[in-house]
């Protein structure tokens, strides 16, 4: 009995040793590298190189779209602000007629400015650095090899210094050539090219309505399109044009009318007190009521003027830009579509990773920053050629379009939500699979 029992192992004293050697199990102390998680995205991208381009096409096109008309929109307002500004922001204009009131061309028909309402401005002796009158026509300027049509304004020397113009050679009309009614001309750049090529302008005659006149100076080109550059533009003597060119009497043939009145504050501060000023003498001459329901004439200032514009042209530039950014939902659509494509591909894959201890959040960090990498790659596409296509319109020369750091922090951001805000649900569907039922997927 004894030798039975004594025959069965006596109890290991090695069990606690073998019991030391199990591993502890898995905790989740740690956090999954985010730059690991960044390479694994990115290599998702290079598997499916076409599909992955597919799917941000729609991130390219918007960001690209975006880029390029804001930087558009913002070279268009510049050149226009430029435009404007050549003439000054401290400019009063006056032109006969009420805009809201008539047609195109409506307000310059009436006659309702004359040549004696520009003597009784300047006899207010008002803090001013000039007043002056013109009176617009057109014609046909003939030169000896060349004739060109353009408009001619009759001006008084004051016209100058008003609007900044400055001669490329010879002078300007001067108060002796007013008072003779000189037939002298000033050609603005574009006509004087137009007329005599790269030749010599200067002390050549032209005809204006079978009338010889003597060219006695060229401007420098100041640019500008649609509001009529002065480039294309002559200028000839107020008197010779009220005597010369047809229209310039009022109906009943005893005074000269003006087509516009342009008014120079010494302060831009005072274009509020001088327009309520000039106004007020106008409806006391012209026998209207002093709350300006009736006025014959309108007065602009430039500032105002300028300062409505720029708000238009920024406000035009941000719906364009929304307009445009409609194609970046669209290509948030298509991230979420492939993310739920790729969802369904990599079950497997999520199944094994939750096996060996990855955590919902863990997935979830994984697919979201996937959809955020696609969205950023292809935002950084867009705004190259964004960027590429303004510095093709800045060397065309029709605008001087650039790309400002607003722009493409907007764009960027907007990409970046995008991606975020549509990767959202397919990451939340990786996040939640069963991992035994991953596992078992076929």
């Amino acid at each position: 009995m004894t030798s039975a029992i004594s025959a069965f192992p006596a109890p290991s004293s090695e069990r606690p040793a073998e019991a030391a050697t199990i591993l502890p199990p898995i905790t989740h102390e740690g956090s999954v590298s985010l730059l690991e998680v960044v390479r694994i995205a990115f290599d998702s991208l290079f598997v499916n190189k076409v599909r992955s381009l597919l799917t941000m096409l729609g991130v390219i096109i918007g960001v690209a779209s975006v880029i390029a008309l804001i930087s558009l929109g913002n070279g268009a307002t510049a050149a226009i602000t430029g435009q404007i500004e050549s003439f000054g922001t401290n400019l009063l204009t006056i032109i006969p007629g009420r805009i809201s009131n008539s047609g195109p061309g409506g307000a310059g028909a009436a006659a309702s400015l004359t040549l004696d309402d520009v003597d009784a401005i300047i006899a207010l002796k008002l803090p001013v650095s000039g007043v002056g009158p013109q009176f617009d026509s057109s014609a046909q300027i003939v030169a000896a090899a060349a004739d060109k049509s353009a408009a001619i304004a009759g001006i008084t020397p004051v016209f100058r210094p008003l609007n900044n113009l400055t001669l490329a050679s010879g002078r300007f009309i001067e108060d002796a050539d007013v008072r003779d009614a000189a037939p002298v001309i000033v050609l603005g750049s574009n006509v004087a090219t137009s007329l005599f090529g790269k030749g010599q302008a200067v002390g050549q005659s032209v005809r204006v309505k079978d009338q010889s006149l003597r060219v006695v100076g060229v401007l420098v080109s100041k640019g500008g399109g649609g509001f009529g550059s002065v480039d294309d533009r002559t200028y000839v003597p107020l008197s010779f044009a009220q005597q010369r060119f047809p229209g310039a009497r009022t109906p009943d043939g005893n005074h000269y009318t003006v087509s516009a009145v342009t008014i120079g504050a010494l302060n831009s501060a005072d274009l509020s007190g001088l327009q309520a000023r000039v106004a007020a003498l106008l409806r006391e001459r012209h026998r209207l009521k002093f709350d300006g329901s009736n006025d014959d004439f309108s007065v602009f200032n430039q500032a105002s003027f300028l300062s409505a514009l720029t708000t238009i042209t920024t406000l035009l530039t941000v719906f364009l830009a929304a307009v445009a950014g409609i194609s970046l939902v669209v290509g948030g659509i298509g991230i979420m579509n492939i993310m739920l494509v790729s969802v369904t591909e990599r079950t497997r894959e999520i199944g094994l990773r939750k096996a060996v201890g990855a955590r919902e959040q863990d997935i979830l960090l994984q697919f979201i920053i996937e959809a955020v990498v696609i969205s950023l790659t292809g935002g950084l596409i867009g705004l190259s050629l964004g960027a590429l296509l303004a510095l093709a319109v800045s060397l065309s020369g029709i605008l001087q379009a650039s790309v400002d750091l607003g722009s493409v922090m907007l764009a960027m951001g907007f990409s970046s939500a995008v991606g975020l805000f549509f990767g959202i649900y397919p990451a939340r569907r990786a996040s939640l699979l069963n991992p035994i039922d991953a596992l078992r997927y076929e």
